[in-house]
């Protein structure tokens, strides 16, 4: 029987299959951000190439791409509103490779389609900087170099293990220049940061609408975290104060404090020392804080902190106290580690009355929850409530939401939902516009079910009705410890929403009507896995034990990358360079010290690569053959003819007998061929241990009989000139 031939896989196939898993490994990790449409046509482009590769198939005409790229930009466009931005640039990229590799045919284009998949490693870190995912671009870098190397090796067909092995040598070759450039380099803020697209975003805000929370208490991105310097505090205490949010249109809820009050309140506050700022009482606490990159000016310290301050080597922001509330100048856009100590029993008691924007603590928008306030109203005439003071309207709040059939929930539109299945449809739009313009008549009264945002808002209107001053406070509350590092670790589904009334014996009062109906959430240590319905199905059932120490390693390692690496800023750089002597170092020193470091790695890689140049090797005959060579010139013999220096002894031994001589020479003739020739036999004899000496010897007697031979040659005339008879 007779086998068919098997088909063989081109090496250009080959190359490109390569080059296309290099580059679906840059796109990879941008997945879950791209458009729907935009994933699917970048799989369909590339897996057509791949087929086109395997079966050595013709590329598809011009015309396709040209209407592909129309399209492409044209849903660009449509999905983003425009082609610049970072979410929009990046789509577009993506896109753009993958028709990129439908033209793939020539070197050229594979320079091309290398170069963006460069700018699509780049691209990753736009949104995350984490210590995976720079692993993960390290090597689709190794991967996009050995994609060069291929391409620069046209002949023949060399392994792909050996292209990675020539990319891996050149990587390590640049790790000294990449660490020069990393510490030296000056730190200049356009090229370190993108400009930030608009749209919505996890995070604290200093604005809340009912519904919005839920976002946050299901992120498990870290927010902050936090080290402290003795025993931490209880975690019913740990409670991060955001921003304070004072005024209310009925469904919104904003803070009155604008910057440049909180800077003249600051100012008149360090020059005036008023009566009812915050005092030191109770426990001191020591922490460090390392807060994540937000949006805000009002930082999440620990509630009670009344000394803080940006570690030094961090951002050159200062940091502004108002009352227990602590404001940047400007939002914190870069990872930043704060020193700071907090008093747990420290309380602003500045009078909301003589406050700028103390009327915004009583004020409730007209024609908004008319119920709630009706309920208030009565809560308020109570025989038992009607003489008294805040403390006891507080608490008569907390036993009615104990007792009144509430619960805790991050859905309650799914139970709202439910309830407007059973409505009529004429109750139900009656019910929905309700819910729009009076919605904490509709939790307070109806529903009764929400989490913290509804509880702080609606105990809080409830006290403004009954002529109590209050406000909303925004922040974090709670925190889990790593075991890996003992750091606190507090995430955005920490963000919490609490309430503060005034109080005149004490001052403004944290109050927490979530504890009342969840004391779980409030109480207790954080669970490894908060929501394991959020887990793909084949991690739901993970022992969470195993599940808690992978957690804790990888926040650690994160941690340590973040610290370590991406909080590398200019103050750490002029730090180090004042460590090493510089007295007033500046960018200028930075870069000449930069420019002599990479010089100077320059010149040692010149020099490392003159002395691992190929040499050639001599064999132990070249320097004595050489030695007689030129022994030979200056006898005044003629070289061998067509025999490169140093010619063999039997060469010379020929060229000899062929020169003439005297008859005095003619006895040294003979005995110089003999002993070249004596030579010539023992440089092809079998190699033995007196070799060496016999050479040495017979050099040397060759040598003599050349002295000899110089002797006894006759001496030669000086020329006389043509015209010397003439002048004689």
């Amino acid at each position: 029987m007779s086998r068919q031939p098997s088909t063989r896989l081109s090496r250009e196939g080959r190359d490109t299959l390569w080059l296309l898993a290099v580059i679906t490994l840059c796109i990879l990790p941008h997945v879950g951000r791209l458009p729907l449409w935009c994933s699917v046509g970048t799989a369909l482009a590339i897996a057509w190439r791949a087929w086109l590769a395997w079966h050595d198939a013709p590329l598809p005409p011009r015309w396709v791409l040209l209407v592909a790229l129309a399209a492409a930009t044209g849903l660009t466009l449509a999905t983003h509103q425009s082609l610049f931005g970072r979410q929009a640039g990046v789509t577009l990229v993506t896109l753009l490779t993958a028709l990129k590799t439908l033209e793939l045919r020539a070197r050229r284009d594979a320079f091309v389609v290398t170069s963006l998949g460069f700018f699509l490693v780049l691209t990753q870190f736009l949104h995350s900087q984490a210590i995976g995912l720079a692993a993960l671009m390290l090597l689709a870098t190794l991967g996009l170099l050995s994609s060069l190397v291929l391409a620069q090796r046209q002949q023949g067909r060399p392994p792909i293990a050996a292209a990675v092995g020539a990319a891996a040598r050149c990587m390590v070759m640049g790790v000294p220049v990449m660490l020069a450039l990393y510490l030296l380099f000056p730190r200049i803020g356009p090229l370190w940061s993108a400009p930030a697209d608009s749209g919505p975003r996890t995070g604290l805000s200093d604005r809340i609408e009912l519904g919005e929370m839920p976002e946050l208490a299901l992120d498990d991105s870290v927010a902050m975290r936090v080290r402290f310097q003795g025993p931490p505090p209880l975690h019913h205490e740990m409670y991060f104060r955001g921003p304070v949010l004072d005024r209310f249109d009925g469904r919104h809820w904003t803070s009155s404090a604008t910057l440049q009050q909180l800077t003249r309140k600051t100012s008149a506050a360090a020059s005036a020392d008023p009566t009812g700022a915050p005092q030191p009482t109770g426990r001191q606490v020591d922490y460090q804080l390392t807060l994540e990159p937000n949006r805000l000016r009002t930082v999440p310290l620990l509630d009670g902190t009344l000394a803080a301050r940006i570690a030094s080597g961090g951002t050159e922001a200062k940091l502004r106290r108002d009352g227990l509330s602590w404001h940047a100048q400007q939002p914190l856009t870069e990872r930043t580690q704060i020193d700071a100590s907090a008093w747990m029993g420290a309380r602003d008691t500045r009078d909301p009355a003589t406050e700028e924007a103390g009327r915004n603590n009583l004020a409730l928008p007209m024609g908004h929850n008319p119920r709630t306030l009706a309920w208030a109203a009565q809560l308020r005439h109570r025989p038992d409530l009607q003489a008294a003071d805040a403390d006891a309207l507080v608490q008569a709040l907390i036993r009615h939401i104990r007792q009144g059939g509430f619960s805790y929930t991050l859905a309650p539109e799914e139970a709202a939902a439910e309830t407007r299945e059973d409505t009529p449809d004429g109750a139900r739009g009656r019910a929905d516009d309700a819910q729009r313009t009076h919605p904490i008549d509709r939790f307070w009264l109806d529903r009764k079910t929400g989490f913290c945002e509804h509880y702080a808002t609606a105990f809080v209107v409830i006290l403004r009705a009954m002529g109590v001053p209050a406000r909303v406070v925004t922040g974090f509350q709670g925190a889990e410890v790593n075991p890996v590092d003992g750091l606190h670790v507090v995430r955005n589904s920490d963000a919490h929403a609490w309430a503060e009334y005034w109080s005149p014996h004490r001052g403004w009062t944290r109050v927490d009507p979530t504890a009342a109906v969840a004391p779980n959430r409030i109480d207790r240590p954080r669970p490894p896995i908060r929501y394991p319905e959020q887990l793909p199905q084949a991690l739901q059932g993970l022992d969470p034990a195993i599940w808690s120490g992978l957690r804790a390693y990888t926040d650690a390692a994160n941690h340590r990358w973040n610290v370590w690496v991406l909080q590398y800023s200019r103050q750490k750089q002029m730090s180090m360079l004042r460590d090493w002597g510089f007295e007033s170092p500046d960018w200028v020193t930075l870069v000449r010290i930069c420019a002599a470091i990479v010089g100077g790695l320059a010149i040692a890689g010149v020099l490392w690569l003159w002395w691992q140049r190929p040499r050639l090797r001599h064999s132990p005959w070249h320097a004595p053959l050489m030695t007689l060579h030129r022994a030979m010139l200056a006898a005044g013999m003629s070289p061998p003819a067509g025999c490169p220096a140093p010619a063999p002894a039997l060469s010379w031994a020929s060229a000899i007998e062929r020169q003439a001589c005297s008859p005095q020479q003619a006895e040294v003739r003979q005995a110089l061929v003999e002993r070249l020739r004596r030579l010539d036999t023992l440089r092809y004899a079998p190699s033995q241990a007196d070799t060496r000496r016999h050479r040495q010897a017979l050099v040397k007697e060759v040598l003599a009989l050349l002295a000899q031979w110089s002797r006894l040659a006759p001496p030669t005339r000086p020329a006389t000139p043509a015209h010397h008879g003439a002048r004689v």
